[in-house]
């Protein structure tokens, strides 16, 4: 056991917490903070847009941690690990690389006063190197678990592991909807599996439109279309939908000019002019193709 052997670092100011009412999270705050107090490790499994990613290591400030240690949080990608820590900085008051902050290869943005680390699953791995009881850190939260990569595999069973010799660390894995009862099997003990909280996604509104279709032949091209154009800028957007055969050399230079304003022109049929010559002419246009 190395518990007896951490050395508590000095007193480091904690920010207010305040978690976006908007977040389908939210509504779990009281229970979460609840369970990473009195368990080990818990599974949360939350769809894409419930908030996990970024609400977790506030939870874990609510429930007393990051004052002796950091709160690790890893994500699977470099990018997902800045724009996480820029976000959480930017809800938090602070700026990146003080009270948050992020390592990842040939970038760390970390210092004295950093509460939250966010890095990579391969920072964290590597740092096991140096650091094999992780005393650096008071919880360790695996994000996006189920993407069960090699560094994720290697983090999940070490971790197993390195809860029996630190009864003090905590181990938050979170998950989409598949595997959170293995996770949970993993890291619970004998009598009983961890704790799993299913958290909703957030759902939008959407709209369906259709664009107008307007048919054109080749007589259409060379003799209305200035009546056509005219009514396509009255309908614009618009799909265009023009018989392959009808297009030849001269009505290309009639279709061009408008296709290249942002419409789209569905190309259909199989004889007449290549396809592959329209679409090479059609460069920077939108431009499907059908038969």
């Amino acid at each position: 056991r190395q518990d007896a052997a951490r050395k508590p670092k000095s007193p480091r100011s904690i920010p207010a917490v305040t978690i976006p009412d908007e977040l389908p999270i939210a509504a779990h705050r009281e229970e979460l903070v609840g369970l990473i107090k009195t368990h080990q490790a818990i599974v949360v499994c939350g769809e894409t847009g419930s908030g996990k990613s970024t609400q977790l290591p506030k939870f874990c400030l609510e429930a007393g941690l990051g004052r002796t240690g950091m709160i690790g949080h890893t994500q699977p990608r470099r990018l997902a690990a800045r724009s996480i820590a820029a976000r959480l900085a930017e809800e938090m008051a602070t700026s990146v690389g003080g009270q948050v902050g992020y390592k990842i290869r040939f970038g760390d943005q970390t210092s004295e006063q950093t509460l939250i680390k966010l890095m990579t699953d391969g920072i964290l791995l590597a740092e096991t190197a140096s650091d094999r009881d992780l005393m650096a850190y008071d919880v360790i939260i695996i994000d996006e678990a189920h993407e069960r990569s090699l560094n994720i595999d290697f983090l999940l069973g070490y971790l197993k592991r390195l809860m029996q010799r630190r009864s003090d660390l905590k181990v938050i894995i979170t998950s989409a909807t598949i595997d959170a009862e293995r996770f949970a099997e993993h890291f619970g003990s004998e009598d009983q599996p961890a704790p799993i909280v299913n958290v909703a996604g957030r759902g939008f509104c959407t709209a369906t439109l259709v664009a107008p279709v307007i048919v054109l032949t080749k007589s259409d091209l060379s003799e209305e279309a200035d009546d056509l154009r005219r009514q396509a800028e009255r309908l614009s957007p618009v799909v265009v939908a023009v018989t392959v055969n009808a297009l030849d050399e001269a009505s290309l230079d009639t279709l061009l000019p408008w296709v290249s304003e942002g419409n789209t022109a569905a190309l259909v049929g199989s004889s007449g002019v290549g396809k592959s010559t329209i679409l090479n002419a059609l460069t920077g246009a939108r431009v499907a193709t059908q038969g």
